[in-house]
């Protein structure tokens, strides 16, 4: 592992999801961001409606269908597993036996006379 500015680097080398609580934390800091922009388009919205209506119109319906966004991106669920390191991917080993010739069909033969 390399040392970067006090930090250690991670490799990942399983296909394991994050923990849970680590995506309810990112679920949650999407959706205080959406919320900051929300409540930003709102005061720009009354700042700008006497200056530009058009703008501060633009500005309130960004603040109106915000927060059914962000609803919708907070519940979407957790995130789909990842998958292998790229280095396990395509790797193929190669066959141990090459494949033999085909066995010749056998031949019918007359059944013994029975007696």
């Amino acid at each position: 592992m390399a040392k970067s500015k006090g930090k250690v680097e991670v490799v990942r080398i399983t296909g394991a999801r994050s923990s849970l609580t680590e995506d309810v934390r990112g679920r949650q800091r999407r959706y205080m961001i959406a919320m900051a922009v929300r409540t930003l388009c709102v005061i720009l919205a009354v700042v700008l409606w006497k200056e530009s209506r058009i703008v501060a119109i633009i500005a309130l319906v960004g603040g109106i269908f915000i927060p059914y966004l962000a609803v919708v991106v907070a519940n979407a669920g957790r995130e789909n597993s990842p998958s292998m390191p790229d280095t396990f991917i395509g790797h193929q080993p190669q066959p141990m036996l090459e494949p033999g010739a085909a066995a010749p069909a056998p031949t019918p033969t007359a059944a013994p006379p029975v007696s």
